[in-house]
């Protein structure tokens, strides 16, 4: 069974992988390529594709237990998501009790923010 998280490392970290090694990984988690159809597309053998994705897998496992991109950009998304919602029911709750102009317009900024924020990562 495939794990798709390295699909998502792929999209951090692809660029200062080796071209092969990029491809390899991009065809097996992305377009859901069998080591086979890959070693026809890469003109390598199954063995070879089977090697790269490997040494792929542990070089993007590494760099991500080095670095951690990848967990403080989902913990940055997760939060971001909360601090909308937060937002949201505040606007909701404003206009349901007191109607407070001031309160309305940072809602509404808060809001705006993160919805460029979303928009921005899509």
């Amino acid at each position: 069974m495939k794990d798709l998280r390295f699909s998502l490392l792929i999209d951090f970290y692809g660029n200062i992988l080796a071209p092969k090694m990029k491809d390899a990984l991009e065809l097996y988690y992305n377009e859901d390529l069998s080591l086979s159809e890959i070693a026809q597309h890469m003109k390598i053998t199954r063995q070879g594709v089977r090697d790269n994705i490997k040494r792929g897998e542990q070089f993007l496992t590494e760099t991500e237990e080095s670095l951690g991109f990848f967990a403080r950009y989902s913990g940055l998304e997760e939060e971001m998501e909360q601090i909308r919602n937060l937002a949201l029911n505040i606007r909701d709750f404003n206009t349901r009790h007191h109607k407070t102009p001031e309160i309305q317009q940072f809602a509404e900024e808060i809001i705006g923010i993160t919805e460029k924020y979303r928009e921005q990562e899509q």
